[in-house]
Order: C-alpha cells, then structure tokens, then sequence
C-alpha cells in the first residue's frame, strides 16, 4: 500500500493487525454479538475458488461494521448463518460487484433487504476504472495491493497474507461508499444508483444454456457433426466428473484437449492416450472414463445439428440490413442517439440501456411508436424506471426518423 501522497508504505499489510478465520459456533455467536452492537451499514464480501473448485460456493466470508470490526468466517465450518442474517437482514449491505457475491452468500442464508454497490456505483458516476483498488485509489487516496484476488480460497489453512487481503476488502467499504455517495449526490445520480442497486437484488438468476458444450474453446475449428457429438460425449463426461470432485472442469481436462480428441476421432483407447494435445491431470489417469465418452459420440445416432439453437431470438445485427432492413435502420437510428444520450449523462451505454433491450424493441416495435408506447416495451423488458425516463422519446423519435430514409452506413457498434 502507498500512503495518500504516493509515498510507497510496502510494510502495510505486515503492519495489519493479526486475522484469523472464524470457524468455532461459540466464537461466531459472539461475532454476530459484536456485529449487531455496531452501527452503520454493514460490508460484506465472499471469496470462491473460481478456476480451482467446479462449485461456486463460498469458501470465506468476510464482514466489517463501524464500532464491531472485521470478522472473516469459515462457511463450511460454520453452515448455518441464520443468526447473522437475523442480525443485519434490516441493515444496507456493501459490497463491491455484489452480483459476483449474492449466490454464494444466498446458498448460505445471507439474503440483504438493501445494499449499496460500490462497483455500480463507480459506473453511474461514469469512473474510468471500477475495480476496488482503483475506486479506493481515487476516492480514498489509498493504493491496495490485489495479489490474492485470483487464489484459491479453498486452501487450508489460508496464508495470513491472503487473510489481511481478505480483511482490507471490507474495512475500506464503508469509507468508499460515504464517498461515493457524494460523488453521485453532487452529479444528480443517487436516484439511478438506488434503483440499480434494486434492480441487482430483484434480478432473477439467469436459466441455464440449452447447450453449453457448444461453448468449449475452439469449437469453430470441428468439423461434421459426428466431430460434434464426440465433443458433447467428452464435454458432459468432464462435467459429470469435475462436479463429483469439485474441481474446475479445465484443470481437469482443457477445452483445447476435448476439441483435439474431437478432431482426431480416435478408433481406440490407445489412439486416444496417443493424442498428443489431449493433457490434463486426468487425461491419462481417467482413460477409461474419457474412452468411454468418445465411443459414445462415435456411435451415437442422436447427432447434434452443425448450429446450435441457442437462446438467442434475433439475428446479429450486422444480418439486419439484408433480413429486416426497417429493423436495420431503427436500431441504427436509436443506438446513435442511446449513445449520445450516454455520453451527456456520462454513464456507460450498457448501463444507460442494455444492448439486448435496444435491439429487442427496435426488431419489432410497438405501435403506433411513441413515447408511451416504446417506455412500455422498454419496461417489459425490465428496463427501470429511469431508464425508461432518460431514453424512451429519444428511442421513439431515433425510430420515426430511421423510417423515415435509410440510414447511412455507420460503426454505431452493435
């Protein structure tokens, strides 16, 4: 860490009083005592072992409020957090990206009622760089190390480096969140920052993809669907594996290993050992698992089609001028002034509109367009309120004009 005026302070986190990890139920009672007689909102953070571990669940939580402290618990000791959750469900919640941390914490009981991200927060204040150390470095003054943030987190015992880290992360929330607070109080954004930060927790999780095989690195590069079907086989295969031990599926056998096996179309276990790209710490000790997939998807009748269906019900824009060319010039017409309209509020496009919402309403509009009508169809496809607010009659106008005449060719993104 360096101090506010840049001097370099490398003996901060030594200089970090002790942590430990919570693990005891007498010790975490006493803990969830020392929380509630704090006051404030309340911080929280998780770690996962993200790449290590298949399950996404947390290994380490970590809690700080104003006059309690910081306290880092060990969910898998601990289990049941019903008697924290009673103790701050009616307090805001910090989190920096809080959609990374909701599920993990939900599968533990720790649901919030309010939170304030500071993340998102970042963005609608139209930040250059969201990351903690960088909010933190512009707010605060204060330059944290992130050395630990990719570790896993599924180690025991954990190192105490990675403890102080883990430590830091939430001490420094509710400084951060006062201040960009301000931030967003000064710039008129504390509206669209509240109903961001609803709409994260209202946001239901989103379903699970009809074929996630077909997501496997360097797909593109197979040939014929009996190439696909060997890489399905393959795919579910590490999946069903990696869930029964808890281990990310690639360190178990690497995308590019499953697609070369597919390629190679092996007639034998031993053509398959000899494939030189199939590695993996289990691809020679599993032989006989990854043996069996591939005999399954040289035999099966049930080939997969050569395109996915996907969940997508649109075209990519770029096919629009040629399969909706009305569609092509409403979109082109409305994102150029979605654009604009995000750059006069200083906010991120994405957040001012998501993509998907833009191109849903301008492939098949309401009618008659107007106003009312198009906030309509942005509502229904959950944009809030002052989304709704900020860029419904400049939508509705963007498609009377793009109907209009053609819209000349444009790199308005897509």
């Amino acid at each position: 860490m360096t101090d506010p005026a840049g001097q370099a302070d490398p003996a901060f986190e030594d200089a970090h009083a002790a942590v430990h990890v919570i693990e005891d139920h007498d010790e975490y009672l006493q803990a969830v005592a020392a929380i509630a007689a704090g006051h404030g909102p309340v911080a929280v953070d998780a770690e996962r072992a993200s790449g290590y571990r298949y399950s996404q669940r947390a290994y380490l939580i970590q809690v700080f409020r104003r006059g309690a402290g910081a306290f880092l618990f060990d969910p898998i000791a601990i289990g049941d957090f019903s008697d924290l959750q009673q103790a701050i469900v009616d307090e805001e919640w910090l989190f920096h990206a809080a959609s990374q941390d909701l599920p993990c914490l939900q599968e533990v009981g720790l649901v919030p009622t309010r939170i304030f991200d500071t993340e998102l927060g970042a963005r609608i204040a139209g930040f250059p760089r969201v990351g903690l150390g960088a909010v933190v470095e512009q707010l605060l003054g204060i330059t944290l190390a992130k050395a630990h943030s990719a570790a896993d987190w599924s180690t025991r015992p954990l190192p105490q480096a990675w403890l102080v880290y883990a430590a830091l992360d939430v001490e420094l929330l509710p400084d951060l969140r006062d201040a960009l607070a301000a931030v967003l109080d000064a710039a008129g954004k504390s509206r669209i920052a509240a109903e961001e930060f609803a709409a994260v927790l209202g946001r239901a999780p989103k379903p699970p993809k009809a074929e996630p095989w077909r997501r496997l690195s360097g797909m593109h590069a197979l040939r014929g669907a009996r190439a696909l079907a060997i890489a399905r086989s393959l795919w579910l295969a590490r999946d069903a594996h990696a869930r029964a031990v808890d281990i990310a599926p690639g360190r178990i056998v690497p995308d590019s290993a499953i697609v070369a096996a597919a390629a190679a179309n092996p007639t034998s276990k031993a053509e398959l050992g000899a494939v030189k790209a199939f590695t993996g710490r289990a691809s020679r000790s599993e032989l006989d698992r990854w043996w069996a997939a591939v005999e399954e998807g040289r035999t099966t009748e049930d080939l997969p089609k050569l395109r996915g269906s996907g969940e997508a019900t649109l075209p990519p824009p770029r096919a629009w001028a040629d399969r909706n060319p009305d569609a092509d010039r409403r979109y082109k017409a409305a994102r150029a002034a979605v654009v604009a309209r995000a750059e006069e509020l200083d906010l991120p496009v994405e957040n001012l509109l998501t993509p998907e919402t833009l191109r849903v309403v301008a492939w098949d509009p309401p009618r008659p367009i107007a106003t009312e009508t198009v906030g309509a169809a942005l509502a229904s496809h959950e944009a809030r309120p002052w989304q709704v607010e900020e860029t419904a009659s400049i939508i509705a106008h963007a498609f009377v004009d793009g109907a209009q005449e053609p819209a000349a060719e444009s790199n308005t993104g897509s």
